[in-house]
Parts: structure tokens; sequence; C-alpha cells
């Protein structure tokens, strides 16, 4: 017969494993929102810019580009952050997750180390550099998510094994492995990160905070 604290222990076991895999499902969700979102506010910045340009006052310019600065930026934290699932072994191994995307989440950091030593914003080199880092994120995101983990359910015959291929959880040796190889990426460039905030004193190169073309 079981005692009541390994009943209120099995009680407790229960409700944590299942927060923990509602956490885990609404983040890979909600992620692909997220990449979407940052995509559009990446490649509709000519958009802002061309606003900007018919804006009267000067203030009410600097205030829309503030406003889609403080957004893009801030959803491209939220997506590393979100991403970081991809980087325990446990978590891919039980869960329907897109293979690649630890590396895609890699790229996303790799996008805020260009922000952090360059000026994507008014540097066309480390503009390009983030768009390729965007694009390359999303292709190791969407791919395996799109023909994986949404196409799982209905495919089949070779599709289905190029589908199970490309999910976490039908395909452990390779997503453990790239799980530690996004890992080691994400280390080198923490590593990079912290000795120029260190060399530097976290002091932003450039100091301009309106957008290119602002009158």
């Amino acid at each position: 017969m079981m005692s009541p604290q390994d009943l209120t222990n099995a009680i407790i076991t229960g409700i944590n494993a299942g927060a923990e895999q509602f956490l885990e499902e609404t983040l890979a969700a909600v992620l692909p929102i997220i990449w979407l979102a940052i995509l559009g506010l990446h490649l509709g910045r000519p958009y802002i810019l061309d606003m900007i340009d018919r804006f009267t006052l000067r203030l009410g310019a600097d205030l829309l580009w503030l406003v889609y600065v403080a957004l893009r930026d801030l959803l491209i934290v939220s997506g590393v952050v979100m991403s970081f699932m991809f980087f325990f072994p446990d978590v891919i191994s039980a869960d329907a997750l897109p293979l690649t995307g630890g590396l895609a989440a890699a790229a996303l950091f790799g996008v805020l180390l260009v922000k952090l030593m360059g000026d994507p914003d008014h540097n066309l080199r480390d503009f390009r550099l983030v768009t390729s880092l965007l694009a390359i994120g999303s292709i190791f995101y969407f791919i395996p998510y799109v023909f994986g983990v949404q196409a799982n359910a209905v495919a089949t015959g070779p599709f289905l094994a190029i589908s199970n291929f490309l999910v976490t959880n039908t395909n452990t040796a390779w997503a453990v492995g790239i799980a530690y190889v996004s890992v080691a990426l994400l280390a080198i460039m923490g590593a990079i990160a912290t000795v120029y905030a260190l060399m530097t004193g976290g002091r932003p190169e450039a100091k301009e905070t309106s957008a290119p073309g602002a009158n």
C-alpha cells in the first residue's frame, strides 16, 4: 500500500513533469512566430526608413526608429533565450523539435554578437552579415520544422523516413550531436563577447541613435 509520503511525492513529480512538458511545447509552438517576426522586421527595414523620411518632426522619426529597433532586438534576444531547450539532450530526446534548431539558435546568437561588436544599422558590411546569419538560422529552423515536425503526421513511405530524420526525438543520435556542436558554438561566441565587453568597457562604437536618412 502506498504511504501518504509516497503519494505526495508521486503527485509532485507528476505536476513538475506536466509543467515542464507544457513549457517546452509552448516554447516550440511560439518559436516559429518569433522567427517570422524577426525576419519580417529585418526585411521591413526599408519600409521603416521610408516612413521616417515622411516625418516632418525629428521627434516622431526618432520615436518610430527607437520603437522599431527595440522591438526587433527584443525579439532576437527572446528567440535566443527560448531556444535554450535545444541545448539539453534530455529535452530534445523527449520532444519532437526541429533537428537543427540548436544551430539556428547559434546563428541568432551570432546576430547579437555582430550587434555588440559592430553597427548593422549604419554599416553595410555588418548589415549584410546580420542578414546572412538570419537567412542561415531561418533555413536551419524552418526546413526541419516544416518537413520534419509538421509533416511527420501526414508523411508516408520515403517521405516519412526523411521527416523522422529531421525530428529530434526520432533521430536522437544526430540531435544530441548537433546539440553539443551548438553549445560549443555558443560558448565560443559567448567568450568572444565577454572578452570584447571587458576590453571596451561595454561602450558601443557608434553613438548615433537615429536611423540613417532621418531628418
